[in-house]
């Protein structure tokens, strides 16, 4: 993450931190800021106690570069203390599509709105079908076919083109490829994915077939970081939506389309607002 300097108005930094717990955080950190001639706006904080370790999200107002309250606040912290800064609308998405274009259609026009929190650098595809999609909004689109391939070539192949733009998350928007422990290990804890929310159960192809003929009465979407194991990283966010006998199979895609699209589009806003940190398998999420 880039270092802030100083902002020319007056609006809120985000600053992040992360350590074991002791008495006297709060007021070590707030002490800091109130030195800096800084106004707190919002503080968030939490203790995990089974692992004794703090987490704190203030966002504060005032002239100051956010490097340099780092630098003072890190020798008052326990060893090992993670201290990050931010401002709202400064990351860089990239997003990775195959065909289907519901989440993609959603984070564009949110981005275009300024309702995302943060911009859409680039849209990569394995296949060229929503090239058309993202050049209406103005957003490059590059194809980068999978076919002949082994799938660490293709890895490579997409890593190539990301390097271009030096995006600070990727979005998998419904992309219909498994990354291989190299792509994920270059961006680890900066991947986010949006699946259904039926696994263990209905796994593989037509999964909405699969609920129908179970006859489920809910469907939902889960949003997560990605890790080295298969949708089984850290969730970010999580909604359902019911549904009854009435509705087919086609019905029951049409609903789960919704409801991931606007799952994705939340847990993208809290992640880029920096309302997000990882806990180990966990997150732990300041709404």
């Amino acid at each position: 993450m880039s270092q802030l300097s100083p902002p020319n108005d007056q609006s809120p930094q985000v600053l992040l931190v992360e350590c074991a717990d002791r008495p006297g955080l709060v007021h070590t950190i707030t002490g800091v800021l109130f030195r800096s001639d800084c106004n707190i706006v919002t503080n968030d904080e939490f203790v995990d106690c089974d692992t004794n370790r703090f987490f704190m999200r203030t966002e504060f107002t005032g002239n100051v570069a956010a490097n340099a309250l780092i630098q003072e606040l890190l020798p008052m912290l326990p060893s090992g203390a993670i201290v990050r800064a931010a401002r709202a609308g400064e990351h860089r998405l990239a997003i990775l599509v195959t065909r289907e274009h519901h989440c993609l259609g959603e984070l564009l026009l949110r981005a275009a709105y300024d309702e995302l929190g943060g911009s859409i650098s680039v849209v990569v595809g394995n296949h060229d079908t929503l090239a058309p999609l993202a050049e209406r909004f103005g957003v490059p689109f590059h194809c980068v076919p999978h076919q002949g391939l082994t799938r660490d070539r293709h890895d490579r192949a997409v890593l190539d083109v990301l390097s271009a733009y030096d995006p600070d998350f990727l979005v998998l928007a419904k992309y219909m490829r498994i990354l291989g422990p190299g792509f994920v290990e270059q961006y680890r804890g900066r991947i986010i994915n949006i699946h259904h929310s039926f696994l263990p159960a209905f796994v593989g192809a037509s999964p909405y077939r699969q609920a129908f003929e179970r006859g489920v009465k809910m469907i939902g979407a889960t949003a997560h970081f990605v890790s080295d194991v298969l949708d089984d990283g850290p969730i970010i966010a999580q909604s359902t939506v019911p549904v009854d006998h009435s509705r087919g199979p086609a019905e029951m895609a049409m609903a789960g389309r919704d409801v991931e699209k606007i799952v994705l589009a939340k847990a993208l806003k809290l992640v880029l607002e920096d309302r997000v940190f990882l806990n180990g398998r966990r997150t732990l999420v300041f709404d």
